[in-house]
């Protein structure tokens, strides 16, 4: 069928076509069916319907248009076409059927060509999540996501890197961890992501201090020149399919186990690690709920890790209480800055990441056994590890003279008070995160929570518990409004809610 092309001008994410719903039924086609769009070059596209278009036209998302050529041709043939094989793979998923490396590498190629629909997508993810996968479809899955991206390959080795299960508020080593690691003569090159659902990813906290969007190429210049880097990694070509993958899953708030692995792996794989730690943090509130939960993470990623090559050591921190006092992007990076100038700040920011730091340092053949915290450490009070910041942050694009009091948070602040004396003796990681994103993070680089009291601490009546920062002033309002109606921290003998029988006079 010949007809008229209109260009929507609109970036759908996916090859995408609108057909009038006449001209869909007469082509045979419903929404979610493909077809060809027959010009110099075949498109495979997958179909919308609708009365929005006129017959004998058909919509054409920008991502077609680019595809076609510099401009989209007045007419185009549309030819109705078959799913891809990777649809039956996914049913035969569902029926709870094991599937070869071929099916896999087949979904995940076709993941990242965007030739799957929003629906297929969903029913891959949560069919992962109710059945899981073995652990040879685990292993075939993330060299799949591997192999369909983009990979860095370093000349000098070993390669190191570091990753946070997450789930923990103010987790900002990163700051602190890949400097040392690059002071010491060690490749670390650390892709991060921004934040989903918390306060402040890493990437987002390094934006603070320097770009952080380059290419693989530019990734692997930076880290041969410094040592390190801090870069975002879903500004590259590195393990597309994941980046996919978490758009499908967020919608439905569920994080498939088996991806959770592969992720996790494919994005090391990638990068070219050789030895990587990865952080379980461990507690009420967290993704881990259980040392033995814990355990048993650790020992799948250090099996996986086995099967790709890479030496993979797992710590299991704590994590029902957030890493510092400051959660969201100036003020976490402030805080981090302030340790690696003056080695003033959180006990828990400093130990936690000397501690990752030091087995880094150990597996890389750099410090002896038991002896690598020691070093780091000592490469954060010399004030080494400083020094290469400066470094990385120039090789970014940034100020590398830029200091802990230059960075300033949000203009409107205030304050959520103790209405009663005592110690804190709950404190909701969730609570604290969601103050922080009404108040605007992580987009708004300024906003954040300052937490003065901590569980365990003693405040008396009147005192702040925390402090919200904001860049705009209806923002703070909101954030206020939600603290107070739901308090992030609960001290001892304060009234948690009134209950009133209301009489009618």
């Amino acid at each position: 069928m010949e007809l008229k092309v209109q260009s929507l001008l609109i970036k759908a994410g996916k090859y995408k076509v609108v057909l009038n719903t006449h001209d869909a039924k007469e082509l045979g086609v419903r929404g979610g069916d493909r077809v060809q769009l027959k010009d110099h070059s075949y498109l495979t596209a997958i179909v919308e319907t609708g009365e929005i278009i006129p017959k004998g036209t058909v919509g054409v998302y920008q991502e077609c248009c680019e595809k076609l050529g510099e401009a989209c041709p007045l007419t185009i043939n549309i030819i109705p076409t078959s799913r891809p094989n990777s649809v039956s793979f996914i049913k035969k998923m569902m029926d709870k059927q094991k599937l070869t490396q071929e099916e896999i590498y087949q979904i995940v190629q076709d993941i990242v060509k965007d030739n799957l629909t929003e629906i297929e997508m969903s029913a891959f993810v949560t069919t992962s999540y109710i059945h899981g996968m073995s652990t040879d479809e685990i292993e075939w899955l993330t060299r799949a996501m591997i192999d369909t991206g983009e990979k860095i390959e370093f000349q000098t080795h070993p390669i190191m890197d570091k990753h946070s299960i997450g789930g923990v508020p103010g987790n900002k080593i990163s700051l602190l961890v890949v400097p040392i690691i690059a002071a010491n003569g060690l490749l670390i090159p650390k892709t991060s992501s921004r934040a989903i659902t918390g306060a402040a990813g890493t990437a987002d906290l390094m934006e603070v201090l320097a770009p952080v969007e380059f290419s693989a190429d530019e990734i692997k210049s930076i880290t041969e020149r410094v040592g390190g880097v801090i870069a975002w990694g879903g500004a590259t070509n590195i393990a597309p399919a994941d980046d996919k993958l978490i758009q499908s899953e967020y919608p439905l708030s569920i994080d498939p186990h088996n991806q959770l692995l592969a992720s996790i792996m494919a994005k090391k794989g990638a990068v070219g690690a050789d030895c990587v730690v990865i952080d379980i943090p461990v507690g009420s509130g967290t993704k881990v709920q259980t040392m033995e939960e814990g355990k048993k993470l650790a020992r799948e990623l250090m099996e996986l890790g086995e099967r790709l090559g890479m030496n993979v050591e797992c710590a299991m921190t704590y994590g029902a209480s957030p890493v510092g006092r400051t959660i969201g992007p100036a003020l976490e990076v402030r805080e981090a800055l302030k340790v690696l100038e003056t080695m003033q700040g959180p006990n828990s920011l400093i130990e936690k990441s000397t501690a990752l730091a030091g087995i880094l340092l150990e597996m890389g053949g750099t410090a002896a056994r038991g002896r690598g915290k020691d070093l780091a450490m000592e490469t954060l009070r010399s004030g080494k590890a400083l020094n290469k910041l400066r470094e990385i942050i120039e090789a970014q694009g940034g100020n590398p003279k830029i200091g802990h009091t230059d960075i300033k948070p949000g203009e409107h602040r205030g304050e959520l008070t103790s209405p009663a004396d005592g110690y804190v003796i709950e404190f909701d990681n969730k609570r604290i995160v969601e103050i922080a994103r009404i108040a605007g993070a992580p987009i708004d680089k300024g906003a954040g929570v300052w937490i003065h009291r901590k569980k365990g601490e003693l405040v008396k009546k009147g005192e702040p518990l925390i402090t919200i920062f904001a860049d705009k002033g209806w923002k703070l309002t909101n954030a206020l409004k939600s603290a107070e109606k739901d308090y992030p921290l609960i001290v001892e003998g304060m009234l948690l809610e009134r209950v009133q029988t209301f009489k009618v006079i």
